[in-house]
């Protein structure tokens, strides 16, 4: 995810608290989507949706951070 912002994603997972929680909240619901895609959890059809619509949410809110701590 965003391998333009590897660096500083690093960085940031180490010592932002709130984008480390948005990070680590991101990738344990692609685990999850993963899971339920996958019949290893239990999952409807509207809920991998669902899940999917958040998922995007965070990443997309991950993105504006990363963009204003690269401009800083």
């Amino acid at each position: 995810m965003f391998p333009e912002f590897r660096e500083l994603i690093t960085q940031l997972k180490g010592h932002d608290h709130h984008f480390t929680r948005l990070f680590d909240k991101h990738n344990e619901l692609d685990q999850k989507i993963s899971n339920m895609e996958e019949h290893i959890q239990p999952g409807t059809q509207l809920e991998i949706e669902a899940l999917k619509k958040e998922k995007l949410a965070l990443k997309d809110e991950l993105y504006e951070h990363l963009k204003k701590k690269a401009a800083a």
